[in-house]
């Protein structure tokens, strides 16, 4: 079975604008229209079985509008996650109602958000989240958005976790995109799950299957964020990795079944 756990879409109105609006940030061009229609065929020409779509509430007020539309997606071939905002007053009921409607987890993008991942206010969400057994994904490293600014860096990722000590947190984009010297100097051997969304675009092989086995083949998952890279192509990179059977099973998907309970 193959899972990508880092994919997007949105509502078939804003789905257009915002694609634009993120191309313009990131330079460059998505690999589907941002539809739920648009990531099934991808995922189906992929041969991946199951898309784990991450939406993010960039301000506070969100919160009902982003999760209602994620709502529609709790089972099947594409499962969304939630979204809270940390400055959210409410924070607390908020993940308790995402929990009681069956949500398996949030994304936070600490970048659209505002705010550093260690900020107490996130500190704070990922604590709650915690204590309901909810999965935490948070993109980790640079963003085009703001990439003089990265608002979590490994180091601050390595914080969190020290004060935390959350048991199903995911730092997408291998726990920093472009920042894998600070990978491997703060996160790598923690008890922490790295999403391989985009990386293949900016590592070599070598450098992410290093990572790989001193992290623990059983932290890793495998992971796209389409529409900004073809799922397709980053299965094909899957399977040219010379990788043992037991890796790539736990990689492409037993990882992340034993992390959604399913």
């Amino acid at each position: 079975m193959i899972i990508d756990f880092h994919t997007h879409m949105f509502p078939h109105i804003l789905a257009e604008r915002t694609l634009l609006k993120l191309s313009a940030f990131a330079g460059m061009d998505p690999h589907t229209d941002g539809t739920y229609e648009g990531l099934l065929s991808s995922q189906r020409k992929a041969g991946i079985d199951c898309s784990i779509v991450l939406p993010i509430a960039t301000k506070p007020s969100q919160f009902r509008t982003v999760n209602d539309f994620a709502s529609r997606y709790l089972s099947g071939e594409v499962i969304s996650f939630g979204s809270v905002h940390p400055a959210s007053p409410d924070y607390k009921l908020e993940l308790r109602e995402l929990k009681s409607r069956g949500f398996k987890g949030i994304k936070l993008h600490p970048d659209y958000q505002d705010m550093y991942f260690n900020d107490i206010r996130c500190k704070r969400v990922v604590a709650c989240a915690a204590e309901l057994d909810l999965i935490v994904t948070v993109h980790a490293g640079l963003d085009p958005k703001c990439p003089e600014d990265i608002h979590c860096t490994p180091k601050m990722a390595a914080e969190v976790l020290d004060e935390v000590r959350p048991g199903k947190l995911v730092l997408a984009h291998l726990g920093g995109n472009a920042r894998w010297d600070d990978v491997e100097r703060y996160l790598v051997g923690r008890d922490v799950y790295f999403d391989t969304g985009v990386v293949f675009d900016y590592m070599d092989a070598e450098r992410f299957i290093r990572i790989m086995r001193a992290h623990g083949s059983d932290k890793i998952l495998f992971a796209t964020d389409s529409p900004w890279a073809e799922q397709k192509r980053f299965v094909d990179v899957m399977d040219a990795l010379p990788l043992v059977e037991k890796e790539r099973e736990r990689i492409m998907g037993e990882n992340a079944l034993g992390l959604l309970g399913l």
